[in-house]
């Protein structure tokens, strides 16, 4: 557990922000995928911690930033830290996406978004440019986009059509080119279309599931996921899964 400083703050309309957060030491090493459970304070309604995808990393600055959507009590409540704040984080959490792959395919959806920023950078400084596919209801729920653009390609998708392509992420013309990795985080439908399809073409395809957490660290056991292996712990064996042992999950 440590106590990290808010070094800044950003808003993306009205349903997202990020937090960038100063480590007091080192930084630990951290992978895309990865995960920190973050103690929300001076809000009665939320007595868990809660579990958040790592964005960014900056380990020249020390700092590591969470894209959040404000949901609940918990990210309306760290919605409203300032420079400066406090923010008690246990990290990293979880596995991380393999990162394999050359012509590489990274989906994300709303919320899920956020940990595809440190797998597109840990693509880039190996020397692959993936194709980003980020998807929402509306323009103003697809934040830090421009974030994106710097590392890959960026493909955008919108069910009103204000931005990119009109129709859910599964229905881009990203899906008529070809891939050998498809890594995805988002709305469990769309992951298990997305897993569908890369099962359908023979595609290596991983998915960071979003199961709900109590402890994040494989206590609880209320995150489980039936898998080809047996029950395995989202939080601990996960929240990166390979489809092929998510049968049962797909179905």
């Amino acid at each position: 557990m440590t106590n990290f400083s808010v070094v800044a703050t950003q808003k993306y309309g009205e349903a997202y922000f990020l937090l960038i957060l100063r480590h007091p030491a080192t930084l630990p090493a951290v992978e895309a995928g990865q995960f920190v459970e973050v103690l929300v304070e001076n809000e009665p309604n939320v007595m868990l911690r809660r579990p958040f995808s790592i964005h960014d990393v900056d380990a020249k600055s020390n700092t590591l930033s969470l894209l959040l959507q404000t949901v609940g009590h918990g990210t309306h409540r760290l919605s409203l830290l300032k420079t400066g704040d406090e923010l008690n984080l246990i990290l990293p959490l979880g596995n991380s996406f393999s990162t394999k792959g050359n012509d590489v395919l990274l989906v994300g959806g709303g919320a899920g978004i956020a940990p595809l920023l440190l797998l597109g950078r840990q693509f880039a400084a190996k020397g692959v440019r993936p194709t980003f596919l980020l998807g929402g209801r509306t323009a103003s729920l697809v934040p830090a986009r421009e974030s994106f653009e710097p590392l890959g390609t960026l493909a955008i998708s919108t069910e009103d059509g204000s931005l990119g392509e009109k129709g859910l992420v599964t229905d881009h013309s990203v899906f008529t080119m070809s891939y050998d990795h498809i890594y995805a985080c988002g709305p469990t439908p769309m992951m298990k279309a997305v897993a569908r399809y890369a099962r359908k073409n023979n595609i290596f395809c991983e998915v960071s599931l979003e199961n709900l957490m109590a402890c994040g660290v494989g206590a609880c056991l209320c995150c489980v996921v039936e898998t080809d292996q047996g029950h395995r712990r989202v939080c601990h064996e996960g929240p990166v899964f390979d489809i092929n042992h998510l049968t049962k999950w797909m179905a």
